[in-house]
């Protein structure tokens, strides 16, 4: 067994353990979901999502407050690299942080 082929399984089983503990959620019913490059309304919209979406959450950031479908709150969800939605519009069942801080 060459060495790349050990890195190159050890690479699999971690993209396979986070992609297991990565959960999705739905975006509220009937929005269309502004993405923004960081986790605040003062940032640029890289995005809109389609309503009827669901999102992965990889991390949460605390940011502008948002009063939205779910509620008023500061946490803004990472999904994707540099995109960010804020909580207020993500259905996570929590008003708390449901995944890490983002670094």
């Amino acid at each position: 067994m060459s060495v790349d082929h050990v890195d190159e399984t050890a690479g699999e089983a971690l993209q396979a353990q986070t992609a297991t503990a990565l959960r999705s959620y739905d975006v509220a019913p009937g929005v269309r979901l502004n993405v923004r490059s960081g986790p605040g309304t003062g940032y640029p919209i890289v995005k809109i999502l389609p309503e009827g979406i669901k999102v992965p959450v990889y991390c949460q950031s605390p940011g502008t407050s948002v009063s939205g479908y779910y509620g008023t709150t500061n946490i803004w969800d990472n999904i994707g690299n540099g995109e960010f939605v804020s909580d207020a519009y993500v259905h996570t069942g929590s008003d708390g942080y449901v995944a890490p801080r983002c670094a």
